[in-house]
């Protein structure tokens, strides 16, 4: 069991890696790794949640491709993610810029996690101010300790 395991895991582990055929690729490992360093900032417009380099995506093989061509016409890692984002957006970025425009992008989780919060605070404290209300009178408590001494018969 532990290796059919095993095995599931390192195929799960390496599908990002069948995302890149070996046409692509380039011969020397230093200029691949550069290459998959700035792919890893791209998005792929398809996938939404994968860099180009994790994805199978024809958008994201053109993506990467045209990488690689902007990495042999000599342009540096920052003119090539400039280069993306003026055809494609800010949203091609894994980690778009703080700007005006992008202000909504950033700061839509900090105010879900807050408002979250103060849902939770106010279901919390309405809670316990109900069961505060709900206190046995005399009677009600006697009858509660009958009934477990009875063992729960009535």
């Amino acid at each position: 069991m532990r290796l059919i395991l095993s095995a599931i895991f390192a195929l799960l582990v390496a599908m990002p890696v069948w995302a890149v055929d070996a046409d692509e690729m380039f011969a020397d490992p230093a200029l691949e790794e550069r290459a998959r360093e700035v792919g890893r900032q791209l998005r792929c417009l398809k996938c939404r949640n994968q860099s180009i380099f994790d994805s199978n995506a024809g958008i994201a093989k053109d993506l990467r491709v045209a990488v690689r061509d902007r990495m042999v016409a000599g342009d540096s890692d920052q003119e090539i993610l400039e280069y993306v984002r003026v055809r494609f957006g800010d949203y091609v970025l894994m980690k778009p810029p703080v700007e005006g425009h992008t202000y909504l992008l950033w700061m839509t989780p900090v105010v879900l996690m807050l408002l979250a919060g103060v849902g939770f605070a106010g279901y919390m404290r309405g809670r316990s101010s109900a069961c505060a209300d709900h206190t046995l009178s005399d009677t009600d408590r006697a009858e509660a300790q009958r009934i477990l001494k009875e063992g729960g018969a009535s």
